[in-house]
Protein backbone atom coordinates (compact mmCIF):
# COMPACT_ATOMS: atom_id res chain seq x y z
CA UNK A 1 0.00 0.00 0.00
CA UNK A 2 1.15 3.90 -0.85
CA UNK A 3 1.91 5.98 1.84
CA UNK A 4 -0.38 8.85 1.95
CA UNK A 5 -2.90 7.90 -0.78
CA UNK A 6 -5.40 10.84 -0.16
CA UNK A 7 -2.42 13.35 -0.26
CA UNK A 8 -1.33 12.01 -3.41
CA UNK A 9 -4.62 11.80 -4.97
CA UNK A 10 -5.74 15.32 -3.78
CA UNK A 11 -2.13 16.79 -5.90
CA UNK A 12 -3.39 14.66 -8.96
CA UNK A 13 -6.74 16.14 -8.76
CA UNK A 14 -6.01 19.65 -8.26
CA UNK A 15 -3.67 19.03 -11.70
CA UNK A 16 -0.71 19.89 -9.12
CA UNK A 17 2.96 19.20 -9.04
CA UNK A 18 4.86 17.98 -6.27
CA UNK A 19 7.20 20.39 -6.27
CA UNK A 20 4.15 23.23 -6.25
CA UNK A 21 2.80 22.09 -3.42
CA UNK A 22 5.90 21.30 -1.39
CA UNK A 23 6.83 25.47 -2.42
CA UNK A 24 3.85 26.34 -0.74
CA UNK A 25 4.20 24.21 2.15
CA UNK A 26 7.80 25.73 2.64
CA UNK A 27 9.73 22.19 1.93
CA UNK A 28 11.95 21.42 -0.94
CA UNK A 29 10.77 19.02 -3.44
CA UNK A 30 13.10 16.74 -2.50
CA UNK A 31 12.23 17.01 1.31
CA UNK A 32 8.72 17.50 0.64
CA UNK A 33 9.07 13.69 -1.61
CA UNK A 34 10.80 12.13 1.46
CA UNK A 35 8.16 13.20 4.13
CA UNK A 36 5.29 11.81 1.64
CA UNK A 37 6.92 8.12 1.84
CA UNK A 38 5.79 7.63 5.53
CA UNK A 39 2.28 7.95 6.66
CA UNK A 40 1.67 11.12 8.16
CA UNK A 41 -0.22 12.61 11.34
CA UNK A 42 -3.48 13.93 10.61
CA UNK A 43 -2.46 17.56 11.63
CA UNK A 44 0.11 17.40 9.00
CA UNK A 45 -2.22 16.41 6.37
CA UNK A 46 -4.50 18.43 6.97
CA UNK A 47 -1.73 21.39 6.89
CA UNK A 48 -0.58 19.69 3.01
CA UNK A 49 -4.13 19.99 2.03
CA UNK A 50 -4.31 23.83 2.76
CA UNK A 51 -1.01 24.03 1.19
CA UNK A 52 -3.08 22.46 -1.97
CA UNK A 53 -5.81 24.48 -1.57
CA UNK A 54 -3.85 27.89 -1.37
CA UNK A 55 -1.91 26.42 -4.96
CA UNK A 56 -4.65 25.71 -6.62
CA UNK A 57 -5.84 29.75 -6.33
CA UNK A 58 -2.09 31.05 -6.90
CA UNK A 59 -2.42 28.84 -10.23
CA UNK A 60 -5.44 30.30 -10.67
CA UNK A 61 -4.72 33.71 -10.22
CA UNK A 62 -1.37 33.51 -13.01
CA UNK A 63 -3.63 32.15 -15.84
Amino acid sequence: MENNKDVRNAIKEAKLKQWQVADIYGLSEGNFSRMLRKELSRKKKEEIFTAIEKAKKEIKEVN
